[in-house]
């Protein structure tokens, strides 16, 4: 085959790919999460990526001592190799390995861990830049079976960074193995999202047009015009609209979904304990059911001790119970039917004003009680799981932590993963695999809340839900 023939078939076969939908420059992303606990850990994603020896297959190769720790390679007896640092000296003393970031590029992180004693030790993933310290992602790890993180990083100037684990106790070995740092391009993450949305978002309908015996007619002249979004797509209403034209105009013109920002909230409804007022919230969502928006419940309690009715803090905890009972059955039984979700007992994972008084089953309680007068999907509901990788405390382990906790409580019906939105700088990969952490839950995960914070050539604009 001469040059010039050569050319023309690179030049086809070029063509071919791309107009078949696939980006010769991509690299498929890996979506794929496991939450449960193994006995050895699966292969790194994409081989380790960036990484040098990810498998510690190579002696202790391209790892490194970060801080006081001793660090030792390891086999178990059915030939796994791992890494384990010791004899700690402070919560982030181990191992580490070093790397050059790349501004410009995201960067996903997974691997397994394991600790040598113990049960549901926070285990947090870090990169140590020029510029500071970057959480990565997060992992309970556990004793006796490894448990996989994933998580994602962009850096604010390219230069070496040292990505090493964190943990608050000391007196535990951390244990790790099949570590992945993988960079895209945004070439590359953008395909990502197009072939998504060529898979999730479109599909392909066939049209024939016919005449009132059914016959084709030929070069006939259609248009589709859409009368409404599919995708659920909403913003939170207060009173307000109610008597404001244009703000109810603006509203209705966009939206299908909405929340109530205050008028379904305990305070708002029970001010006075015992003096009930629902007026507002029952003119909100008669206006809401006639234009054909839905409403999701928010919410029957708030684990925020800042946000209570101002005569529930000083309960005894009998008192409490009762009131909180009644609170769950008033609202709930009142809107059965209404409403698409219920936010039960919103950011119970931040806060535990309920739990402090009534006990570590309180929230699994007013689930199973709400579950009793309708049959509207539960919602947990909190803050900063894809916002901001440096909380803990609603990380995506720790998300999946308290569904265990609330299924272990006896709640076992329709359950969904609510995560409001509160953004400075949205981190792509970390919110991308923080999702596919609690994809493994298997139930539906909605946006409750949405804003961004306004900043240096950027406009902020708050929808919630």
């Amino acid at each position: 085959m001469d040059i010039m023939k050569r050319e023309n078939l690179v030049l086809v076969l070029s063509y071919l790919l791309i107009t078949a939908g696939f980006e010769v420059y991509a690299q498929n992303y890996d979506y794929s999460y496991t939450a449960e606990c193994l006995k050895n850990p699966l292969k790194p994603q994409y081989n380790g990526g960036i990484v040098v020896n990810p498998e510690l297959n190579d002696d202790l190769n391209g790892w490194s001592s970060f801080g006081d720790a001793k660090i030792e390679h390891k086999v178990t007896n059915d030939g796994n190799k791992f890494i384990v640092a010791s004899e700690r000296k402070g919560p982030y003393h181990g191992f580490s390995q070093n790397f050059q970031l790349e501004k410009d590029k995201f960067y996903v992180i997974s691997g397994w861990v394991q600790v040598s004693h113990g049960d549901a030790h926070s285990v947090a993933v870090i990169f140590k830049t020029q510029n500071g310290f970057e959480h990565a992602a997060w992992a309970i790890a556990k004793s006796g079976c490894w448990s996989m993180f994933k998580g994602g990083l962009v850096v604010n100037a390219s230069g070496p960074a040292e990505l090493y684990f964190e943990t608050n106790n000391t007196s535990i070995d951390i244990w790790a193995d099949s570590i992945s740092v993988k960079p895209f391009s945004q070439e590359e993450w953008k395909s990502h999202q197009d072939q998504t949305i060529e898979k999730v978002r479109k599909s392909k309908v066939a049209i024939q047009v016919v005449d009132s015996k059914g016959m084709p007619l030929p070069n006939a002249t259609i248009s589709l015009i859409q009368g409404r979004a599919n995708f659920p797509f909403g913003c939170a209403i207060n009173k307000n609209v109610l008597n404001n034209t244009a703000y109810n105009n603006w509203f209705f013109s966009r939206f299908k979904f909405t929340v109530f920002e205050d008028e379904m909230k305990w305070y708002s409804d029970e001010p006075s304990q015992g003096k009930e007022d629902y007026s507002v919230s029952d003119s909100l969502l008669k206006l809401c059911k006639s234009r054909g928006v839905s409403v999701r419940g928010h919410n029957i309690l708030w684990d925020d001790p800042k946000f209570q009715p101002n005569w529930v803090p000083s309960l005894s905890p009998q008192q409490l119970s009762a009131a909180a009972t009644k609170r769950v059955g008033s609202v709930v039984r009142k809107y059965s039917g209404q409403v698409i979700h219920w936010d039960v007992v919103n950011e119970n994972l931040h806060f535990n004003f309920f739990e402090s008084k009534l006990g570590q089953g309180a929230s699994a309680n007013f689930y199973r009680l709400a579950s009793q007068f309708d049959k509207a999907p539960l919602f947990l509901n909190d803050f900063n799981t894809i916002e901001e990788q440096k909380d803990g405390a609603s990380s995506p382990a720790n998300y999946l932590a308290k569904i265990k906790q609330l299924r272990a409580g006896g709640y076992n019906g329709p359950l969904g993963i609510g995560l409001e939105g509160h953004f400075n700088t949205p981190n792509q990969p970390y919110i991308r695999s923080s999702l596919d952490t609690l994809a493994s839950a298997k139930l539906p995960i909605w946006i409750t809340e949405l804003d961004v914070s306004s900043g240096p050539n950027q406009e902020g604009h708050g929808f919630k839900p």
